[in-house]
């Protein structure tokens, strides 16, 4: 065996005729399986190579929509301040998850400098209020806000969410669930693109029925909360005493067709694109703004680390026949490329999210790979010449 090494290396003795044969296919036949691995990470790293269908349907039992796996409703324009902030401000949405261990966003507003202005999420069979403000140096700072166990019953669910001078109150079907007198979310968060069903920047779609939408320039006190779910409860609208303070209405009663009309004073519709999209899609988004404390996120940093541990293996095995002096390090970094070229172009595919914690975690992959390639070659006694780092 030592004898084999020392002749595909070439430094003890002159390669003979048969023993280049072997390297030669044995180099042809790893470098083919470098390709088939190569086709296999743009894969799973790209598929789908379009964006797909946008599986928003009209209910045919009652007003409203269904948001499938990949589904949104974006408005036409902005929104724009049409209210003084001091009055206050109330939202409602009336949504029943698909199912309650999903996760998603319900409804989010984006408008720079700030595109993930304010996200009303399902977290499993939680609600997840979340509200951007901006430090001294004009910085995003995130701000979140828990209410617990709100989607554990199986039918829909009616949410209210007021904002005044005391705060953000979050009434579930009508009854005070939560107080937050310092969450820093107002009135003025009701403001730009509208987005329903996901979340802007990256995919985060939402599975449900939405059966109604509001947003009032007054904060309501809890017997008006109470009085208007029991309306849109026997009508499917709010009370006719709060319509001059409707900024925003969708009663989703069209039925047909891609336009959600407004019922109140914004007159911006809403849209159902043909096709899913993600608006304002962020491209290589900052590992520390990734990072979060979920089962999800820690999957998924296993699964691109294991990922890319074949790259790793295939491709030092190849380039150490070549020879390539550094082959480790050659490795790791044509690693780092694939995984940045597929991050980058994951940043035009609506259903991929483009962030930089998945060519720090491929990076780690391929490094893995290559080591544990050495490892196996200096165990089978040098069969193949291998570069050192």
């Amino acid at each position: 065996m030592q004898v084999a090494a020392q002749e595909l290396i070439g430094t003890h003795a002159s390669p003979t005729r048969s023993t280049l044969i072997k390297l030669v296919k044995s180099r042809h036949f790893l470098l083919v399986i470098c390709i088939l691995v190569v086709c296999s990470t743009l894969t799973l790293g790209l598929w789908p190579f379009r964006a797909p269908k946008n599986t928003v349907t009209w209910l045919a039992h009652r007003n409203g929509l269904l948001f499938g796996k990949d589904a949104t409703v974006l408005s036409t324009r902005s929104l724009l301040r049409s209210f003084p902030s001091d009055t206050g401000a109330s939202l409602e949405i009336w949504v029943q998850p698909s199912r309650i261990w999903d996760s998603g966003t319900m409804l989010a507003f984006c408008a720079p400098p700030k595109p993930f202005q304010f996200s009303l999420r399902q977290d499993q069979t939680d609600i997840l209020l979340r509200a951007l403000i901006l430090d001294g140096r004009g910085h995003p700072t995130p701000a979140n806000l828990r209410v617990n166990d709100v989607f554990r019953k199986p039918e829909p669910t009616f949410v209210t969410i007021t904002w005044g001078l005391k705060g953000a109150r979050i009434y579930i079907d009508g009854l005070l669930s939560a107080a937050a007198p310092g969450f820093p979310a107002s009135a003025l968060d009701f403001t730009g693109r509208l987005v329903l069903g996901d979340s802007p920047g990256q995919s985060d779609a939402w599975r449900g029925q939405l059966f109604g939408f509001a947003i009032y320039d007054r904060k309501m006190e809890a017997e008006q909360v109470l009085n208007n779910y029991a309306a849109w409860q026997r009508t499917g609208r709010p009370e006719p005493a709060w319509d001059e303070h409707n900024t925003t209405l969708y009663l989703f009663n069209e039925h047909i067709g891609r336009v959600v009309r407004d019922n109140a004073q914004s007159g911006v519709d809403l849209f159902i694109p043909p096709r899913y999209q993600v608006v304002e899609k962020i491209v290589l988004e900052p590992f520390w703004t990734e990072f979060a404390m979920t089962r999800n996120y820690w999957e998924a940093v296993f699964k691109n680390i294991v990922g890319f541990v074949p790259f790793g293996i295939c491709f030092y095995a190849y380039l150490a026949t070549v020879p390539v002096k550094r082959a480790l390090l050659f490795t790791v970094v044509l690693g780092m490329a694939v995984s940045f070229t597929i991050e980058i172009l994951q940043g035009f595919l609506p259903t991929r999210d483009s962030g930089t914690t998945d060519i720090i975690t491929n990076t780690i992959g391929t490094w893995f790979g290559a080591v544990l390639s050495q490892q196996m070659a200096s165990r089978l006694g040098g069969f193949l010449s291998f570069g050192r780092l």
